[in-house]
């Protein structure tokens, strides 16, 4: 398993180096394989399809943001699900032009597109506990299609912030973070009202026009 998890990493830095040079609806397994170094047969193995290696690469980002520390719980709801999802924007930095190489040409793939939906809804759910919220049950669900609505469409901020301090893409996530919870305080499935301090990372400028993109890896 451990061997697995070592070449389907090679082949996600692979596939990702490849998409942000000459795009990504092309690219062939055989491709990423030669260029990770990887024996087709251990390829197979690890990620028989391009699917596979966007799954990876949904799995990678997850676990470099859980394996930070988590957020103070007593913190408000909305501070927390801020530190957790700009740890996600740090961790997917390395790879930012193929992020935006493969999500330019998924729309042409809706297949891959479709089958993308569910590794979205994971990696939110495990956003959510990791700044202290539940993903479970008839709330949960709706907290993750909260959280994926306002990820997807901070997003393209985020691929189109060149700032070192990304605050464009802080300004755009605290508007929608805080859009939500004036429909749902606290991230709760209630009325109850919520208020609190600011993370020491909230951004201070204007926030920039909405906008919404397609599923990141």
């Amino acid at each position: 398993m451990a061997q697995n998890t070592n070449v389907a990493e090679q082949l996600v830095a692979a596939a990702m180096d490849l998409a942000a040079k000459k795009g990504w609806r092309s690219l062939s397994l055989a491709e990423i394989a030669e260029a990770a170094g990887v024996p087709l047969v251990d390829a197979y193995s690890a990620c028989p399809t391009r699917m596979a290696i966007l799954k990876e690469a949904f799995a990678e980002t997850d676990r470099k943001v859980l394996d930070g520390p988590r957020p103070d719980r007593e913190e408000p709801a909305r501070d927390r699900l801020f530190e957790v999802m700009m740890r996600r924007f740090d961790a997917m930095a390395p790879r930012k032009q193929g992020v935006a190489a493969i999500l330019r040409d998924l729309p042409g793939d809706p297949g891959v597109l479709m089958c993308s939906l569910p590794h979205l809804a994971k990696s939110m759910a495990w956003m959510l506990e990791a700044a202290g919220l539940s993903a479970s049950g008839p709330a949960g669900t709706l907290r993750i299609k909260a959280l994926s609505a306002v990820y997807l469409a901070t997003l393209r901020d985020w691929l189109n912030d060149d700032s070192p301090d990304l605050a464009r893409t802080m300004a755009g996530l605290d508007r929608r973070l805080r859009r939500v919870e004036s429909v749902m305080p606290g991230w709760r499935i209630s009325m109850a009202g919520l208020c609190g301090a600011r993370p020491s990372r909230r951004p201070t400028d204007e926030s920039p026009p909405e906008s919404v993109v397609p599923i990141e890896t």
